[in-house]
């Protein structure tokens, strides 16, 4: 044996350097950008005013919290963590969504489900869904008011009057204000429905496309490819978003079938709203979900199962933040019952 020979070694912790957080959030950004994109192709600029919004604040209330904690705040802004909480904030809320909701909702994303829990890795639930589900229960008006996609859109907001429409709450005077707003295909149905009409009509306009709602199945797509890409980099597992969208369509199959004109079919369920989001990008955290390799199969699933129910029956037209948040509160219980005792441990 070479007495002479030097091996290169690293102090604890013993972790790549190719995992760090700051890598991780990076390559969720990168995964998100085509989807962005179609955001705006399909929704107008809106979109990068909020994006701009919620990160500013997002960032704004981590430099806060870390300051009132004594932590290094440049440590901390660096690993990128509330920089993604506000952009998966702002791909959730609609592109002309008051200012003061991004403020409100990273407030409670950032301060309160993220740092009064103890911080990055110590979170209960997800900071992005608890913001989003607070602005989303206390002003159900605001979170309501969609622009229509350009494609059927009778007048393109430019960059400024998107600012307007965000800041001042003015919009374009030479256009009926009904005109230039929609509500999204989700919430379309679920008004339609309770006023006895049948989804082969509801869907039989404009706003539907193919699948799902008109540019949200294409945003969903790009989704699902940004997914793909944080798959083949390892940054998340496979076992989540199979378990997500293979539930949503097996659980909401069933009532489709025993009466297409009442419940949603399982295309639409999947490529409307954020559902699919909230299958790679959201309930994959590794902080809020689940270790196990059978844990993140029931927690995906459980998921899937809350988005669908609320969906079908519930007062909001979206169920995923809700389905996300009460699987966070699951996933200790589910661990515990599904990690594998250690070797030689009785069971």
């Amino acid at each position: 044996m070479n007495q002479n020979k030097v091996f290169n070694t690293e102090s604890a912790p013993h972790i790549p350097d190719s995992n760090s957080v700051a890598r991780v959030m990076l390559t969720v950004w990168l995964a998100l950008v085509p989807a962005m994109l179609a955001h705006v192709f399909f929704f107008g600029t809106g979109i990068v005013i909020q994006l701009t919004l919620a990160i500013a604040f997002a960032l704004l209330f981590e430099a806060i919290s870390l300051k009132l904690l004594n932590k290094n705040i440049n440590l901390f802004l660096k690993d990128y963590s509330a920089f993604v909480t506000g952009l998966l904030f702002a791909l959730c809320i609609s592109p002309v969504a008051p200012w003061w909701i991004s403020f409100i909702g990273m407030f409670f994303s950032i301060v309160v489900a993220k740092h009064l829990f103890g911080g990055l890795g110590q979170n209960i639930f997800n900071p992005a869904m608890v913001g989003f589900a607070i602005v989303l229960i206390s002003f159900p008006q605001a979170m309501s008011i969609w622009v229509a996609p350009q494609a059927i859109s009778l007048y393109d907001m430019s960059f400024l009057e998107n600012l307007q429409a965000i800041f001042f709450n003015t919009f374009p005077t030479e256009i009926d204000f009904d005109t230039l707003t929609q509500a999204t295909p989700l919430d379309t149905i679920k008004t339609a429905i309770s006023q006895d009409y049948a989804m082969s009509e509801i869907t039989n306009v404009p706003l539907f496309g193919k699948f799902g709602g008109l540019g949200w199945e294409w945003i969903a797509n790009f989704y699902f490819i940004g997914g793909l890409l944080l798959i083949y980099k390892k940054v998340i597992t496979w076992r989540v978003p199979t378990a997500v969208i293979v539930t949503t369509i097996a659980f909401s199959l069933p009532f489709n079938l025993y009466d297409t004109d009442q419940f949603i079919g399982p295309l639409q369920h999947v490529f409307s709203g954020g559902l699919m989001l909230a299958a790679f990008f959201i309930a994959t955290d590794p902080t809020t979900g689940c270790s196990s390799h059978k844990g993140q199969f029931i927690f995906g699933a459980g998921v899937a199962i809350m988005t669908v129910l609320v969906r079908e029956f519930g007062n909001f037209p979206d169920g995923v933040a809700f389905g996300v948040l009460i699987m966070n509160m699951a996933a200790p219980l589910i661990d515990r019952l599904t990690i594998p005792k250690a070797f030689g441990q009785q069971r």
